[in-house]
């Protein structure tokens, strides 16, 4: 084989060769990233054309792409639970979906411990496509999602067998604080608006949306957080309390874990009043402002410590009985009690002192 010959083959595959990387390339480009259902890097974009836009899918395969998007789920990607989606789909076939256990196992683990066990799944509790972490919800949501089973009036009079005033506790209070065995509480502060912006009416947390029509479009925090430190003082609580500019708005609190768990369980101590009603409860040292985000979560802000023990001033709309121990309400506590016995200490004490003359005008009568 002469060099011309051996010149010429070797021209043939280099042409071929060039031949099959543009061949892979289209195929790439029609069926691999990207394609049909998102790539593995994690990138959303395919799917939510059709998943995001409610003109193409209905129901629970319509997702909401601003509360998709910070969620941990968007960020490994959609084939990381739906990696057997074909490239033929939809086909009609039901889409395939990894188990919650493959990632959370120590979750499941923790459930299975709980009277929950066996009775609900985690899509029962959780929606896939928007799932927060504990410190990005709300304590009312909280509870929506355990009256998906439970029946609130069911609930209420369930717990009145032994709990007073137990629609203001189910109202108050997130289920997980007691039922769950969480160890340290703190509590958080949401603001709440009544509807039609009056000072009657009941309270119901405000919305994103409803704030920032409030603020103008400014950052919700600066309601309260005048001074721009993302920190909130006993000092700026009281003057959001006072403001007759958005009286209209309060702060309602709710005892929440520090930790979730979702070992749910009935816990005998949590019938002893003294639980939540104890005096120097390390619960009402530490509190944070909850404030609604555009993507539906929640932000915590710090607040002073001891703001919840402000009760008259800077948390007046959040009394624990037995936990607030405020001075002023102490010293008004004392003069009413003082008042109350004034008249028939008085009646008493001047009868007694005029007991001698009394006798007397019977005994000249």
């Amino acid at each position: 084989m002469n060099a011309a010959t051996i010149h010429r083959m070797s021209r043939l595959l280099m042409t071929a060769a060039t031949a099959a990387v543009l061949c892979a390339s289209a195929a790439a480009a029609q069926d691999g990233p990207g394609y049909s259902f998102g790539d593995s890097a994690g990138k959303n974009e395919a799917c939510l054309t059709c998943h995001g836009d409610a003109q193409k899918v209905k129901g629970a395969s319509l997702i909401n792409q601003t509360q998709f998007a910070h969620t941990t789920h968007a960020r490994i990607g959609c084939p990381s639970c739906h990696d057997a989606v074909g490239a033929g789909h939809p086909d009609g076939k039901p889409t395939p979906r990894a188990s919650c256990q493959q990632c959370h196992a120590e979750v499941n683990s923790e459930y299975s411990l709980s009277i929950h066990a066996g009775k609900a799944p985690c899509a029962g509790c959780h929606n896939p496509h928007k799932v927060e972490s504990p410190r990005e919800i709300s304590g009312m949501e909280i509870n929506q999602m355990c009256g998906g089973c439970h029946d609130k009036f069911k609930m209420s009079a369930k717990h009145g067998e032994w709990l007073p005033q137990a629609d203001l506790h189910l109202y108050m209070l997130p289920c997980i604080t007691c039922h769950t065995g969480a160890k340290s509480y703190f509590v958080s502060m949401y603001i709440v608006s009544t509807k039609n912006e009056t000072r009657l009416g009941k309270p119901e947390v405000a919305t994103y949306e409803q704030l920032r029509k409030v603020t103008g479009g400014r950052d919700i925090l600066s309601l309260i957080d005048t001074n721009g430190d993302n920190y909130v003082s006993i000092a700026e609580l009281r003057s959001f309390n006072r403001s007759q500019q958005h009286a209209f708005l309060r702060l309602q609190g709710m005892m929440t874990p520090e930790t979730a768990s979702h070992k749910f369980e009935i816990l005998d101590n949590r019938r002893n009043c003294t639980f939540c009603h104890g005096s120097g409860s390390s619960s009402m040292q530490k509190s944070v402002l909850a404030l609604p985000e555009e993507n539906g979560t929640y932000r915590r802000v710090a607040v002073e410590q001891g703001a919840a023990l402000d009760a008259l001033y800077g948390t007046p709309d959040f009394y624990m009985m037995g936990s607030n121990k405020s001075t002023v309400m102490s010293i008004i506590g004392l003069c009413i009690i003082c008042g109350g016995l004034i008249m028939p200490v008085f009646h008493g004490s001047l009868r007694f002192l005029t007991r001698k003359n009394r006798i007397k005008k019977e005994h000249h009568s």
